[in-house]
């Protein structure tokens, strides 16, 4: 199982624990990430403010360079709004020709072509209907029992194009983390919009947004999310919302990933837990009480001797 693997912007600069968690989840479960030379920036939020063409141009770019490999691979993408960009240009072009045609001269300057041979795919996506809880659940190393987790789904990865999971209701993110062991956070949440890019043009607005996601996560131990605006609106910003709401509202919030490799035994090195600005120490110390699962032992191995004692 392989995938070509775009990052985006955010994973090498504010998100660097999604990147470095999603790579050794990926590794863990026995998934080859394919990166790519020069792959260059979606276009953001800002491409299509600047020129529609631009805004197509950027995310067909790099699905042109993977296509220029010859290997016949689908695209992870981490990142939720890298992924609409790259999902947009896709879905665009299949339905104007004449797009196709404008994108295809503007890569030809630099001797690349769009054909369409690559699907873009949400990590979310690959991880739930790919890979699959059942998958997940053979690779644990240590069961999150007794953790209660409220899955944060924010906007990008599902709206508008429903492809893997249901964009008012979604539900793809809880049999992966039952399979962990832990216990899903009953709430109705999980597609409400964080503020987004609100947080810096209409503060007063997001920080009423994250409040109310993070009063509504009361009881979990942690929320979990799979986008890096999303999650840094609720990780950086819980001190400004505490104070505005009048009350503490602090919660461990992790990507999906992170929660999921330190179910596989993943260290917190391999995860980037020291770059999560919240991450508790009640829930570090809860996590850290639940002890590994021994591992088979082998004693005696002859040549072509396999077998193995009991753990």
């Amino acid at each position: 199982m392989k995938y070509f693997y775009y990052p985006g912007c955010s994973l090498e600069g504010t998100a660097q624990e999604y990147d470095a968690s999603t790579r050794a989840l990926m590794g863990a479960l026995g998934v080859e990430l394919l990166d790519m030379e020069d792959w260059t920036c979606c276009g953001a939020s800002a491409g299509e403010a600047t020129s529609y063409l631009l805004s197509m141009v950027l995310p067909a770019r790099n699905l042109a360079l993977a296509e220029k490999t010859g290997i016949e691979a689908d695209m992870l993408i981490p990142c939720s709004a890298c992924y609409l960009n790259l999902k947009k240009v896709d879905d665009h072009t299949g339905r104007d020709d004449r797009l196709l045609d404008r994108i295809n001269r503007a890569l030809g300057e630099e001797g690349l072509a769009y054909n369409k041979g690559i699907r873009p795919r949400h990590l979310l996506d690959i991880l739930a209907t790919e890979i699959g809880a059942e998958r997940v659940a053979g690779k644990v190393e240590r069961r999150l029992n007794g953790l209660r987790v409220a899955p944060y789904y924010g906007c990008q990865a599902l709206r508008p194009y429903e492809e893997f999971d249901d964009p008012q209701f979604p539900t793809s993110m809880e049999p992966l983390i039952e399979a962990l062991g832990a216990e899903v956070h009953p709430w109705g949440m999980g597609a409400k919009c964080c503020g987004a890019g609100l947080m810096t043009t209409k503060k007063p607005v997001a920080i009423s947004r994250v409040g109310e996601l993070l009063s509504a996560a009361r009881g979990a131990d942690c929320i979990v999310t799979v986008c890096p605006m999303c999650q840094m609106n609720l990780d950086s910003f819980q001190g400004k919302v505490s104070r505005s709401a009048g009350e503490d509202l602090g919660l461990s919030v992790l990507y999906l990933p992170q929660l999921m490799g330190i179910a596989l035994g993943l260290s917190e090195q391999d995860l980037k837990l020291n770059l999560n600005f919240a991450y508790a120490k009640n829930l570090q110390q809860k996590i850290s009480a639940i002890p590994l699962a021994p591992k088979p032992h082998t004693v005696g191995l002859k040549q072509g001797n396999s077998h193995q004692a009991p753990a």
